[in-house]
């Protein structure tokens, strides 16, 4: 691999493990956002993999309520491997515009989500019928974007978890969306041995993002900083679909 495609790949996932420093998440989706401007989805998702496991199992098993956790989300965790099964043929679909157009539409989506989508309340009496849908949902896109936050993160949101809950569920769905979607790729083809050690090697500057980014949580305001994120996200998901549409 050449030096300045090394060089971009540990700067991206540098930034990636910081903003999910901050904000508890992100890294998928800014690192899809990122790589996903200079190379196809499918090698992106590839990239992914580990350095996404890593860091979620850290975030998961961090949290005090592990357990509770686990029961609570089990049915969406369940459709979200069976919906990325789904899904993969999507983005390892040999028409290869159509995934990064699709991969650009969720960050956009995911974006204006952030910024303009009201607070919301699920009730715990209609969790068990809400949990499947939103597991399917959000495994189709995982598998057809390599970004599993759309809509399982607003959902987990309103579920009226406490700020550990939160971020320990949050930790929980990655880290299963993280395992469907590199058994799909694997499964389909998406690996091979060159993208599988450089997601082992990206573990490193995500990590040390990750910690960067806890180390300046407190002197960032959370609320702008999410704000521009989320502006981000819009800009770089319209960017690829522009880009795509036109090279169709």
């Amino acid at each position: 691999m050449p030096p300045e495609s090394v060089a971009m790949i540990v700067g991206v996932f540098l930034l990636a493990g910081w903003v999910k420093g901050v904000v508890g998440l992100g890294l998928p989706t800014v690192a899809m956002g990122a790589l996903g401007l200079t190379m196809p989805p499918v090698h992106a998702a590839a990239l992914l993999v580990v350095p996404s496991l890593v860091t979620n199992v850290w975030q998961f098993m961090a949290g005090p309520s592990a357990w509770r956790i686990v029961r609570r989300l089990e049915s969406m965790l369940i459709f979200v491997c069976a919906g990325t099964a789904i899904g993969i043929r999507f983005l390892t679909a040999d028409t290869s515009r159509v995934p990064a157009i699709a991969l650009g539409a969720v960050l956009a989506l995911y974006g204006f989500l952030g910024l303009f989508l009201p607070r919301l309340s699920v009730p715990l009496r209609s969790e068990w019928s809400l949990s499947p849908i939103v597991g399917a949902i959000t495994g189709i896109l995982t598998g057809a974007t390599g970004v599993f936050v759309v809509p399982a993160v607003p959902y987990i949101s309103a579920l009226g978890l406490t700020k550990e809950e939160l971020i320990q569920a949050l930790g929980l769905s990655f880290t299963v969306s993280t395992v469907a979607l590199g058994i799909a790729l694997g499964s389909s083809g998406g690996f091979s041995p060159g993208l599988l050690l450089t997601s082992f090697g990206a573990v490193v500057p995500a990590l040390l993002g990750m910690f960067a980014g806890q180390a300046t949580r407190n002197r960032i305001e959370p609320v702008a900083f999410r704000k521009w994120f989320f502006i981000a996200m819009i800009l770089v998901g319209g960017y690829m679909v522009v880009k795509g549409l036109a090279a169709l």
